[in-house]
């Protein structure tokens, strides 16, 4: 039996996270603002937290309902019947975000959907279920958007771009959700060389190297908040878990570079501990040494752009950046995310393509350069472009936002403070937050009925040769995630844009982004 679900991103990764639904095998796969809504059965949502790269959680609606006071919202939500959900023993916790004029505050609409839940436990038996703001049994979310109102089961828990592989993380990791989305948006997928010249952390190349082997990222994790539902099938779950039929070979190498060597050893712990040591090899080097590669090879990268990291000479680093692009990595095709217009002015390159992109509040710009020998003005005048008709399409449809984006901050003039952790709102106003803490004490690892974590580490044989022994996995999970709210007006659970249907018209559209 199928039933709706929400898949939550960042904004700019709506379609990726789509075009993952399709593949997945998912129904009825509707666009959104930060959301692609679908229908799906149990399995669905199962392998939806398991194998998505691109979404920060999963959330299973169980009333839509239209609310213009506190008490309706009370009655809307004590009219359902919660011992299909919780009991007397379940501990459960209520997550809000409120667009809403008639709704001042969003953690008093938390309060309102606790205590009908509570309300109703007391008068049919006389107690109630606890309140437990960390790793509860069962996890609410309800959104509205003015009137409308949407009350989900938040069937992932912690955000899904806790893989679970980071040991360390350098200052401004970048999110690993937002990492993979943009190694597919490349259209990258393991067929050449991946170079990140200022790797930081490890996160582009990791999961460059999830991507490229076809590895769940989902093998990380120690639980996913379904597992503590009434209606959980362990069986299916380890059936899902155990499979590998996705899995692949790499017949190339990925690299990370950076200057820094305390980012170069934590960027190889992350490395080593999500076993892909063999795929991915991290080196001590300043891009300003960087030569052109023997091997055809594609760069990803996410240099400093004076918001959370900085540099002494932010636009000598942009220009240098150019340099290296220009006479050392010719014939080649680079990607740079980054957030300042006059650092993109500094490469002194001519994009192929621009994409807007949200790293945390800041709206940024994934740029990628076709890399050829000569001048621009020859290249053409001999019949040459950088632009494919795709590239040329996707341009022309991005005019309003070029022309109304508001991230050419210069230089020297003084940023507005923002906060950059977690799920943010990227409407007008305050960034809206709830912070919410979530898991286990730092190395305490995941047990339960199947053997998936030992104490210290776990070996990924799968019946044997999955890994060598070096290669096994530790896996440390601890820090806060910090949720945000979604767009203003409730855009994320509105059902517009896309409409799938069987999803005919979104091949049709995935084949045309193919060519």
């Amino acid at each position: 039996m199928e039933f709706e679900l929400i898949a939550k991103t960042f904004q700019g990764l709506e379609t990726v996270l789509a075009t993952e639904l399709i593949d997945l095998g998912a129904n009825n796969i509707q666009i959104g603002r930060r959301m692609v809504s679908f229908t799906g059965t149990k399995e669905t949502m199962y392998r939806a937290n398991f194998q998505l790269r691109t979404a920060i959680r999963v959330l299973k609606p169980i009333k839509h309902f239209k609310a213009k006071t506190a008490d309706e919202v009370y009655d809307a939500v004590r009219s359902i019947d919660w011992t299909e959900y919780l009991t007397n023993d379940t501990t459960f916790a209520v997550d809000s975000v409120v667009f809403s004029n008639e709704f001042k505050h969003s953690k008093f609409v938390a309060y309102k959907v606790k205590d009908a839940i509570v309300d109703q436990f007391r008068e049919k038996t006389g107690d109630r279920p606890n309140i437990r703001i960390v790793n509860p049994d069962i996890q609410l979310h309800i959104h509205i958007a003015e009137y409308d109102c949407t009350l989900a089961l938040d069937s992932s828990g912690e955000s899904l771009h806790r893989r679970g592989y980071r040991q360390e993380a350098v200052e401004a990791p970048l999110n690993e959700v937002l990492a993979a989305g943009i190694i597919l948006q490349t259209g990258w997928r393991g067929e050449c060389d991946l170079i990140d010249p200022m790797c930081g952390s490890g996160t582009f190349v990791v999961e460059a190297a999830l991507i490229a082997r076809g590895i769940a990222p989902g093998v990380f994790r120690k639980e996913y908040a379904f597992e503590k539902w009434p209606d959980f099938d362990s069986e299916l779950f380890e059936r899902i878990y155990e499979d590998d039929s996705r899995e692949k070979e790499f017949e190339h190498q990925i690299y990370g570079y950076d200057n820094n060597r305390q980012a170069v050893e934590i960027a190889t712990r992350n490395v080593r501990a999500a076993g892909l040591s063999k795929e991915v090899s991290i080196t001590l080097q300043d891009f300003k040494d960087f030569t052109q590669p023997k091997e055809k090879s594609i760069i990803i990268t996410n240099p400093p752009y004076g918001e959370r990291i900085s540099a002494p000479d932010l636009l000598g680093l942009y220009k240098m950046i150019g340099e290296r692009f220009k006479h050392q990595f010719v014939g080649g095709e680079a990607w740079v995310l980054s957030y300042r217009e006059e650092c993109f002015e500094a490469i002194g390159l001519k994009p192929s393509l621009r994409t807007p992109l949200y790293n945390g509040s800041l709206e940024c710009e994934l740029r990628k350069y076709q890399i050829f020998d000569g001048k621009f003005n020859d290249m053409r005048a001999n019949g040459g472009d950088i632009k494919t008709a795709l590239e040329r399409r996707l341009m022309s449809d991005q005019k309003r936002f070029k022309q109304k984006r508001d991230f050419k901050t210069r230089l020297g003039e003084q940023p507005e403070e923002r906060d950059m952790l977690g799920d943010r709102n990227f409407g007008k106003g305050k960034f809206a937050r709830e912070e919410r803490r979530f898991g286990r004490k730092d190395g305490e690892q995941r047990g339960g009925k199947f053997g998936r974590r030992n104490d210290e580490e776990r070996d990924f044989k799968r019946g044997g040769g999955r890994r060598d022994a070096e290669n096994k996995r530790d896996f440390k999970r601890g820090g806060d995630f910090k949720k945000g709210g979604s767009d203003k007006r409730g855009a994320d659970f509105k059902k517009g844009g896309f409409n799938k249907g069987n999803n005919k018209s979104f091949n049709k559209f995935r084949r045309d982004n193919e060519d």
